[in-house]
C-alpha cells in the first residue's frame, strides 16, 4: 500500500514541472496573445504532427498531458495530439536500453513510432482541419483558453498568472494521482501476473489485447508492456500496439479538461485502432 502510494506521488511530482510550464504558456496566451501571435501558432500548428512526434519520443509521460491541455485550450491541432499520443515512449526507451536490446532494433522501434505519429497526425488534421478552422475563426486560441479558465473556476483574470498556472496543474495532478494510485494497487495485488497469463502470443489477437492494456492511463502501462516484450511474453508487434495506444496520462487530462465527452471517446477509440493497426504492420515488417 505504501509503495503504491509513494510511486503514484513520485510520478505526479515528476510531471508537475511539465504541466506547470504548459499551463503557464496557456496563461500567457490568455493574457497577452494577440491575433499576430495566434497566427504564428496557427502556422506552426500545421507542422504540429512532426514536432509532436519528436516530443513524444522523449521518455517522459508528462508531455502527453501537456499537449492534451493545449488541445482543450485550442492551441494545438487534433493531429498534433494524436502524434504525441502515438509517439509517446514513457519508460520504454530506458527499459530497452537497460535490457541490452540491440541498438538497431531500438532505433527501428523509435522510427516506427515517429513515422506513425507523423502520418496519423497529418491524416487526422486533414479530416479535422475545416471543422477546427470554423470553430476558431476570428478568436484564435484566446476564446478557448478563457472558456477553459471559466470552466475550471480558477478566476484567472483576478490572479497572478504563475499562481493560476499552479492551481490548474494541481487540479489535474490530483486526478492523475487518484488514477495512478488505483492502478498501482491493482498491479501490486497480482494484476500484472494476471495480464501476463492472459496475453496470448498470437498474431492480431495479441495486438488487440495489448492495445487494450496500452489504453490504461498511466505511465506504468508502458513499463509493463515493455517488460512483457523483453521477457519474451509478447511479440514486437504486440508491444508496438500497446505502446502506440498508450498516451501516458494524456487521456486523463483530455477527459478532465475537454468538455466534449463524445469527442474524447472518439479520440480514445481511434487511438486504440491506430495502435492495433500499427502493431500489426510492425509485426509484418519486423
Amino acid at each position: 500500500m505504501l509503495d503504491a502510494f509513494l510511486d503514484a506521488l513520485i510520478d505526479c511530482i515528476k510531471m508537475l514541472p511539465i504541466l506547470y510550464i504548459a499551463y503557464l504558456l496557456m496563461e500567457l496566451f490568455e493574457h497577452r496573445a494577440g491575433e499576430k501571435t495566434c497566427r504564428i501558432v496557427s502556422k506552426v500548428g500545421r507542422a504540429g504532427p512532426i514536432a509532436g512526434s519528436l516530443l513524444g519520443l522523449v521518455p517522459q509521460c508528462g508531455f502527453s498531458g501537456a499537449v492534451a491541455g493545449f488541445f482543450a485550450a485550442g492551441i494545438v491541432t487534433l493531429g498534433t495530439v494524436f502524434a504525441v499520443f502515438i509517439a509517446t515512449s514513457d519508460e520504454m526507451l530506458p527499459i530497452l536500453l537497460s535490457s541490452k536490446i540491440e541498438m538497431a532494433t531500438i532505433l527501428k522501434i523509435l522510427l516506427v513510432k515517429f513515422l506513425g505519429g507523423v502520418v496519423i497526425g497529418f491524416i487526422v488534421d486533414i479530416f479535422y482541419r475545416k471543422k477546427k478552422h470554423d470553430h476558431h475563426h476570428g478568436d484564435c486560441a484566446h476564446k478557448d483558453i478563457h472558456t477553459l479558465c471559466e470552466r475550471e473556476h480558477c478566476s484567472c483574470h483576478k490572479q497572478n498568472i504563475f499562481l493560476s498556472a499552479l492551481i490548474h496543474s494541481l487540479k489535474v495532478l490530483l486526478m492523475i494521482f487518484i488514477v495512478s494510485l488505483a492502478l498501482n494497487l491493482l498491479f501490486a495485488y497480482g494484476g500484472e501476473e494476471v495480464l501476463k497469463n492472459f496475453v496470448l502470443n498470437k498474431p492480431i489477437l495479441s495486438e488487440m489485447t495489448v492495445g487494450l492494456i496500452g489504453l490504461i492511463p498511466n505511465c506504468s502501462a508502458s513499463v509493463l508492456i515493455t517488460n512483457l516484450y523483453v521477457g519474451g511474453a509478447i511479440s514486437i508487434g504486440a508491444m508496438m500496439a500497446g505502446l502506440m495506444a498508450n498516451a501516458g496520462v494524456g487521456l486523463i487530462v483530455l477527459f478532465r479538461l475537454n468538455k466534449n465527452i463524445r469527442q474524447n471517446i472518439v479520440i480514445t477509440a481511434l487511438l486504440y485502432v491506430f495502435g492495433v493497426l500499427g502493431g500489426i504492420v510492425t509485426g509484418l515488417v519486423f
